[in-house]
């Protein structure tokens, strides 16, 4: 017999399940945000703590603009219909399941068999949390991402790097390589990290910024052995091999490592958010004949361009009314335009060579 689950509460109850929480409370700001995180697991929780160093707080606060629960346990077996939340980009497997009760959604991870609660009074993560701590990372990022879209934010599929008191956004085609090129400018003394995958763009009567997320780059072997920095996150003889594979086949390679920023480049290499003007879109190719070319374009005529940019806020986006996000909710290329019109967009094409990019944009978009 199917559930009947009419609020947020009956489905935090199934959730939670009495389980006891632990005395542990991670407390996390990010710019002015606050969040509280608990959890029954203090492996968790200590895990959370390392990953989030650069925003813990030493000292809990009551008063956190948001608290979320983290519930270690087998996956919650529920008998609801779940429909599946249709991605973007077309051909990419199933992700997520959805099933929405009044001023709440109650979200399925078809993987891992994950479930999370989304609503304006309780935010809860079940399952294998320990096992599939990225998604609780996620979580927690996602609730950062819904404060700055209903403050007027534009989500960007971008990576960001601050150089000079100014941002440079990076997008790209699937596979164009905006982390690796960030993570090649970050060895420059006084750059400094702003994002990975997310970029936000809040534009006012002073001035535009860009806003990062504390999402740490999960990159593939690819930008790893190129890079002096990164070598050291896998072995000599795992380098030897990948240096043997096509080029082409390198890049498609799905190997995911984590970078934690503070330990691969040193201290005070990270600030999320600061003033935009320039935006970098990649649409090089490795197999391309022509030369390395960074070029001005004018967004309102190459639509094509803006394609790459713009991104769906995604199944945990909650405006400030409660409804909650659609998937067939079409994004708005007019709120983009507006959001860059301050901003000058250049389009990198031509053969790619991250290290003569590097060069070109700071010489050429960091005045």
């Amino acid at each position: 017999m199917s559930l009947s689950l009419q609020t947020p509460d009956e489905a935090a109850e199934i959730l939670i399940a009495a389980t006891p929480l632990s005395q542990k409370i991670v407390s996390l700001k990010i710019n002015q945000f606050s969040i509280n995180l608990r959890s029954n697991s203090d492996e968790l929780l200590d895990w959370c703590s390392y990953y989030f160093s650069q925003l813990v707080q030493s000292e809990t606060s009551d008063s956190a603009d948001i608290e979320i629960l983290a519930i270690d346990r087998q996956p919650p077996e529920l008998d609801i219909d779940f429909q599946d939340w249709v991605r973007a980009e077309k051909g990419k497997a199933r992700k997520d399941a959805i099933y929405d009760i009044p001023g709440a959604r109650i979200l399925k991870k078809v993987r891992t068999g994950m479930i999370f609660l989304q609503s304006q009074t309780q935010l809860i993560a079940a399952g294998e949390c320990l096992k599939n701590k990225n998604q609780i990372v996620n979580f927690l990022i996602a609730q950062y991402m819904t404060t700055i879209n209903n403050h007027n934010g534009i989500t960007c599929h971008a990576a960001g790097l601050i150089y000079n008191d100014q941002v440079l956004g990076m997008a790209g085609f699937s596979g164009g390589g905006k982390s690796t090129l960030m993570l090649h400018m970050l060895a420059r003394s006084g750059s400094r990290f702003v994002s990975n995958d997310r970029l936000f763009i809040q534009r006012d009567a002073h001035d535009t910024q860009a806003i990062g997320v504390p999402k740490l780059p999960r990159i593939n072997p690819g930008t790893i052995i190129y890079n002096p920095k990164l070598q050291s996150l896998i072995s000599e003889q795992r380098r030897e091999e990948l240096l043997q594979l096509p080029p082409e086949q390198l890049w498609e390679l799905e190997e995911k490592y984590d970078v934690f920023i503070d330990e691969t480049f040193g201290p005070d290499k990270i600030q999320y958010q600061g003033r935009i003007k320039n935006f970098l879109v990649l649409h090089w190719k490795h197999n391309s004949g022509e030369k390395l070319s960074l070029e001005k374009v004018d967004l309102n005529q190459r639509r094509d361009l803006l394609g790459t940019i713009m991104k769906s806020p995604g199944p945990f986006y909650q405006y400030s009314n409660g409804d909650l996000y659609q998937h067939n909710t079409p994004l708005n290329e007019q709120s983009y335009l507006d959001a860059f019109q301050d901003i000058q967009v250049y389009e990198a094409t031509g053969q790619v060579d991250f290290q003569a990019l590097s060069q070109l944009c700071y010489e050429q978009l960091f005045s």
